[in-house]
Formats: C-alpha cells, sequence, structure tokens
C-alpha cells in the first residue's frame, strides 16, 4: 500500500504519508532500456560492414533514446508525496509536488470532513478532505481500491 501511518494509531499526533507507486525501479529501467537496445540492434547485425547500417543506425539510437527519455520522465512525474498530521487539534496536509513546489492545509480538526466522490471527480473514489472553507484532494495517485481504504482510514482517523 503505497500510504502508511508512521506513527500509533492512538499517539498523538498521527502521522501519514502518501507516495505514488514506483512499479519500476532504476536499475529495472535500465536492465529494460539496455534489453531494448538488444534486441533493436539483433536486425542490424547482418549489416555490419555495410552502408545500410548507418541509415538504420540513427533510427535505432532513436528508438532507444525515446523509451529512455518516456520512462525516465514518467519517473520523475510520479515523484509525489504527500503528508497528513493529525494532531489534538488541528490537521495539517503537505503536498511535495514532481516540480518541488510544495502545497500546504491545515484545518481545525473537529471541522475536518473527509468526502469520497465515487464518480464525480476526476478520478473514481476522489477522496478530499473540507475544512476551513476549502477542499483539497488527497491521494489523487493511488488506485482505486488504495483511495477506498485511504477514505476507511481517514474515516476512523478522525473520529478518534
Amino acid at each position: 500500500m503505497p500510504y502508511e501511518w508512521t506513527s500509533a494509531p492512538h499517539s498523538t499526533p498521527q502521522t501519514m504519508r502518501l507516495w505514488a507507486h514506483n512499479s519500476l525501479p532504476a536499475r529495472g529501467m535500465a536492465a529494460f532500456v539496455l534489453s531494448t537496445f538488444t534486441l533493436i540492434s539483433i536486425p542490424a547485425l547482418p549489416l555490419l560492414g555495410s552502408p545500410l547500417l548507418w541509415g538504420i543506425l540513427p533510427f535505432t539510437l532513436a528508438a532507444v533514446w525515446g523509451l529512455y527519455f518516456a520512462l525516465q520522465r514518467n519517473y520523475k512525474m510520479r515523484q509525489i508525496s504527500e503528508e497528513l498530521v493529525l494532531s489534538e487539534t488541528m490537521a495539517h496536509l503537505t503536498r511535495t509536488n514532481p516540480k518541488g513546489d510544495v502545497q500546504e492545509w491545515d484545518c481545525d480538526r473537529y471541522w475536518t470532513q473527509v468526502t469520497k466522490y465515487e464518480n464525480e471527480g476526476p478520478v473514481p473514489h476522489y477522496v478530499t478532505l473540507r475544512g476551513k472553507g476549502r477542499e483539497v484532494e488527497i491521494g489523487a495517485f493511488l488506485s482505486e481500491e488504495e483511495r477506498i481504504e485511504l477514505y476507511n482510514d481517514l474515516q476512523r482517523a478522525l473520529r478518534r
């Protein structure tokens, strides 16, 4: 589950950390790009020593570079994290976006409401926190099942 409570359930403050799931680690990405380059190069082996190789080689390298660039960009966009701190009196959400900018939201814990939009949000089972005149999303990058579980966990945590 790409979120966890980093403090005990009945301790104060309670801290929840959320992050985007990365299914392909850096070593796996390197192995994938290398194996792709190897497999793309196999049809060019009979052309070794031929001038046709120089006609095919730029396209082969461009395909591998495009794959590497797309995977690297996807990895950077998944570097998003959120931290929710529930103290005795306050709820404080900090979101760190992929580019490094930080967004913060806080509210009196008593007035904090958790809402789940089944189909009305940008993703199914869209979870938001509402309070102090604002409504902010939490865990929109999680999978559908994880957002349902997140909603239930937040409901339990805010009732205490």
